[in-house]
């Protein structure tokens, strides 16, 4: 049954996804990464290492379940395939999912976009088209695209599919530890933040890290509502949502998440200490999770187990 975008996800909808994606994608690695001081007994700190999966961020899962889900559905032509706007992490994830299926992909990013994100995406076999000089521009002509050939559209976040695919990346983590209690994930449009809390939600806590010069969920949960922010910041190319999705922000809402700050600053120095510790090359919109502990935003509890989530390695690792 197709779903409206603000219906409640649940475990069942991220087990459902799970058993529909299987083995298409990675099972990734727990890493025990040592302990954290506390008042009393130290807390373990445990790495989800998810910028290991294919195309190199957790967006894999979600993008097969949703094209699969077309796919059952009927609803996906093989003539046309999907279409999707992003010349980023979510646009590589489809790409390289419609190929594995067997059907095109286009894919639309501004004229802005970096020619070595073009190559990326038509490395997968995607068809690039740049339009306009902001996302917004390329995703209108997504959205047209949509209507004139009947290609399905993939959202990079805010679609039922894809945020309990993404919730498949939680289901292995309490697998692994089913004694972690917390899970720290960082939040651009919120779709990891939503499947992981549908697939947590009476099993471990959930808490949501965003940079402060990307702030949607906290901006939306403020103004009771998702509502339109400014983006800038180290980490804006992949956590650089301009509004948070309805699907996030009403499952926060339900849940009473949290979003925690972390600056420009803190993000770097976790980005470095993710490298220099543990050889981890991750994004910095990857690293602002890490980034909590590290500055002081989140405070660990005496005996706590926590599971910072790695979600992404897109990035120059000449920078590091």
């Amino acid at each position: 049954m197709t779903k409206t975008q603000t219906a409640q996800l649940t475990r069942r909808d991220v087990e459902e996804a799970r058993a529909r994606v299987g083995s298409r994608v990675r099972r990734t690695p727990l890493l025990h990464a040592g302990e954290i001081a506390t008042a009393g007994e130290p807390a373990t700190l445990l790495l989800k290492c998810e910028y290991l999966q294919h195309t190199g961020s957790f967006k894999a899962r979600g993008a097969f379940n949703r094209v699969l889900a077309a796919q059952e559905r009927g609803e996906l032509d093989p003539s046309v395939g999907i279409v999707v706007a992003s010349g980023g992490n979510a646009g590589m994830a489809n790409a390289f999912a419609a190929r594995a299926v067997g059907v095109p992909a286009t894919v639309f990013v501004p004229e802005t976009a970096p020619p070595v994100k073009v190559a990326r995406l038509e490395s997968y076999g995607a068809t690039v088209r740049q339009v306009g000089t902001e996302y917004a521009q390329a995703f209108a002509a997504a959205m047209e695209h949509t209507q004139q050939t009947g290609a399905v559209y993939c959202h990079a976040y805010d679609q039922p599919e894809v945020v309990a695919g993404a919730g498949t990346m939680t289901e292995e983590i309490l697998e692994d530890d089913p004694q972690a209690d917390t899970i720290v994930v960082a939040v651009g449009g919120g779709g990891l933040l939503a499947g992981t809390l549908a697939s947590a939600e009476g099993r471990a806590r959930v808490v949501g890290v965003e940079p402060t010069t990307a702030s949607a969920l906290a901006s939306a949960l403020e103004a009771g509502e998702p509502v339109d922010v400014p983006v800038s910041g180290v980490a804006a190319d992949s956590l650089g949502a301009r509004r948070v999705g309805e699907i996030a922000f009403d499952t926060a809402r339900r849940v009473g998440v949290t979003s925690l700050p972390v600056d420009d600053e803190a993000i770097i120095a976790a980005r470095a200490a993710l490298w220099e510790e543990y050889r981890i090359a991750a994004e910095h919109g990857a690293a602002a999770a890490h980034a909590a502990l590290l500055s002081g935003a989140y405070t660990p509890q005496p005996g706590e187990r926590i599971v910072v989530v790695v979600c992404g390695a897109n990035t120059d690792p000449a920078t590091l």
